[in-house]
């Protein structure tokens, strides 16, 4: 487990709510924020950021325009778990999932969903979307059919 992050498992109907959420909000004009570059990436092989794997899977595209599309094809099958960052209590948690794409590349897929200013819109950072480092496993996707 990461230093200052609490992690839970929502129940089944908790994520189909956040992902029907998810969804209106990026079909109402919610703003995706991606971190192609993070300084996080500094130490980390190049196959594994954001920035190497959007642009392999997504070479001749938009990066806002594939993961915005992207996202909205996310399922309850696709969840992992739920991050709360206690270092910063007051932003919403963090949901991750997994895909896996061409049928052998997995992708780790980290979100937050914050509401900005004064009205509120919507935003959608994506903090996490690549190659992941370690293979996924059945046991990691609580809500995977068998």
């Amino acid at each position: 487990m990461t230093h200052g992050t609490k992690i839970r498992i929502e129940s089944e109907l908790e994520i189909k709510a956040y992902i029907q959420n998810l969804k209106f909000a990026l079909n109402n004009g919610a703003e995706i924020q991606f971190q192609a570059k993070r300084r996080v990436d500094d130490n980390r092989e190049e196959k594994y950021t954001n920035q190497y794997t959007v642009n392999t899977l997504f070479p001749d595209e938009n990066p806002v325009d594939a993961l915005r599309r992207e996202l909205l094809a996310l399922s309850v099958e696709d969840y992992m778990q739920t991050v709360k960052d206690i270092r910063f209590p007051k932003r919403s948690e963090m949901r991750e999932f997994g895909k896996v794409y061409n049928s052998k590349d997995d992708v780790y897929i980290k979100i937050r969903v914050e509401l900005l200013g004064t009205y509120g819109t919507p935003a959608t950072f994506v903090m996490s979307f690549h190659f992941a480092e370690k293979a996924f496993t059945p046991e990691m996707f609580p809500y995977r059919k068998k």
